[in-house]
């Protein structure tokens, strides 16, 4: 590396590091008023692992222009972050509806969080698992009992809501009706409502117009029941316990 390299690199460090003029001060209700928005939410777990992976390292390079690995990560960490708040909003209608919903809960037992959680009016538990992916790539669609994006096979991304969903209705004692849904943000769903495993892949736009559809079951049960223990056993994943 030449000495004009290693000078850029040292300026873009101070820059970083090397506040101009007084601090603002920030009243401690306000301060902890910001934490818990940071730490809380939809996208919020997501969002908090892209800053650990943007040290002030990453920075630097990211102010230079040079890629690298944990920058490329944090990236993705922030696009996925970006995915499950726009599914929230979308599942915001669900909620006006009555239904119970809720983001970023803990999974007992794990350190994996649950993107999202939807109880229905029928008591119909959704654990929905938001992949935001390019839409660059092409399509997804389902072949041979294989997901593809495109021509790479990405069946493996659906192992986490696969687990999730097992986790959950044991949790809940398999007294209820739990279904995984994936919700694609950004590629088309060929041919979709798409079906693998048990699992549903729905593009993000049909997302609640999917959920209400498989929502309708026989028996049902009181969605506020099961809401406020869904509620009860999927803390916020800030507010996780011990595994």
């Amino acid at each position: 590396m030449t000495h004009a390299c290693y000078l850029l690199l040292l300026l873009a460090l101070l820059a970083l590091v090397v506040e101009p003029g007084p601090r603002l001060r920030i009243p401690a209700r306000i301060r902890r008023r910001l934490r818990r928005s940071r730490s809380h939410g939809p996208g919020a777990s997501a969002a908090a692992r892209a800053r650990q992976l943007r040290t002030p390292a990453v920075r630097v390079a990211d102010r230079l222009g040079i890629p690298t690995q944990r920058g490329s990560e944090a990236n993705r960490w922030e696009a996925g972050a970006e995915g499950e708040r726009r599914t929230a909003r979308r599942l915001a209608e669900l909620e006006a509806e009555g239904w119970t919903v809720l983001h970023d809960r803990a999974l007992p037992g794990s350190r994996a969080n649950l993107d999202h959680l939807a109880v229905s009016w029928s008591g119909v538990v959704f654990v929905v698992d938001t992949k935001r992916w390019s839409a660059y790539d092409g399509d997804i669609a389902v072949r041979d009992g294989r997901l593809f994006h495109g021509d790479r096979d990405v069946t493996d991304r659906l192992n986490g809501v696969r687990h999730e969903r097992t986790a959950v209705a044991k949790a809940l004692g398999h007294r209820f009706r739990v279904v995984a849904v994936v919700v694609v943000d950004g590629p088309a769903c060929d041919g979709w409502p798409l079906l693998l495993d048990g699992i549903h892949i729905v593009p993000a736009t049909e997302a609640c117009h999917r959920l209400r559809a498989l929502a309708r079951t026989r028996p049902a049960y009181d969605g506020d029941v099961v809401g406020r223990a869904v509620r009860d056993l999927f803390p916020p994943y800030g507010q996780r316990g011990p595994r």
